[in-house]
């Protein structure tokens, strides 16, 4: 009996029409998600091509299909599940800048579950052995932004804030409301920029020379002449 209250609950829930509705009411919404996977896209197959061989490179695929994940949930109107996503999107490239350096520590993480490493931990490793990792931070403000984004979707993704991105009541009535639909994105698309910034003040900006100059265009698209001096970035 369970089991049809369920099925009848979620047939019930026209899923192809919450995501024509995502789609189709405010194009410049889904557009703005699939500029920020593109972005996440690129700085993957750079990594992928240029640390090839890297232990740590699973943080990366994780990272890239948890964006993909979090705008799959966004389409569908799963506003909650989406913050899991992006916080699991941040955290995976956070991960990656520590342990594609540290094969003990990573080896030790996936044979011990009582083993991890907390993000002010990550944190304090770049300002102690990235070089100018805290001169470049200050170019993009990235660990004040990415502090409070990161306490931010972690409030939404442990429960903390019941109702906030929560737009039904019940699983039949799930549908998109605009107004949430619109912050939602817009933390999304919050939260790669960090990564983004993350990425230019540490890996990289270390393997920034291996780089496709397509993507060194991309990548940098919009940054000033004097942040690309203090990062040291070039196009060619």
């Amino acid at each position: 009996m369970a089991y049809d209250k369920l099925k009848k609950a979620l047939l019930s829930v026209n899923w192809n029409a919450n995501v024509k509705a995502f789609l189709d009411d405010d194009i410049s919404l889904p557009q703005k998600m699939a500029q920020c996977n593109l972005r996440i896209a690129i700085w993957s197959k750079q990594f992928e091509e240029i640390d090839t061989g890297n232990p740590a490179l699973p943080f990366i695929r994780e990272m890239q299909l948890a964006g993909s994940d979090a705008v799959t949930l966004t389409s569908l109107s799963l506003y909650k599940p989406a913050a899991a996503a992006m916080r699991t999107m941040l955290e995976s490239s956070l991960y990656y800048t520590y342990f594609r350096n540290h094969p003990a520590e990573l080896a030790t993480l996936v044979r011990n579950t009582e083993f991890y490493v907390e993000k002010y931990e990550l944190l304090d490793y770049h300002k102690t052995h990235t070089p100018n990792f805290s001169e470049r931070q200050k170019v993009f403000g990235l660990i004040d932004k990415l502090n409070k984004w990161y306490k931010r979707i972690s409030s939404l993704a442990h429960g903390q804030m019941p109702g906030d991105w929560r737009t039904h009541r019940s699983l039949a009535k799930t549908q998109h409301v605009k107004d949430t639909l619109s912050i939602v994105v817009e933390t999304f698309a919050e939260g790669v920029e960090i990564v983004h910034d993350l990425f230019l003040c540490t890996v990289g900006r270390e393997l920034w020379n291996d780089f496709s100059s397509e993507a060194k265009r991309y990548l940098i698209k919009g940054i000033s002449g004097d942040k690309k001096a203090i990062l040291g970035l070039d196009t060619a």
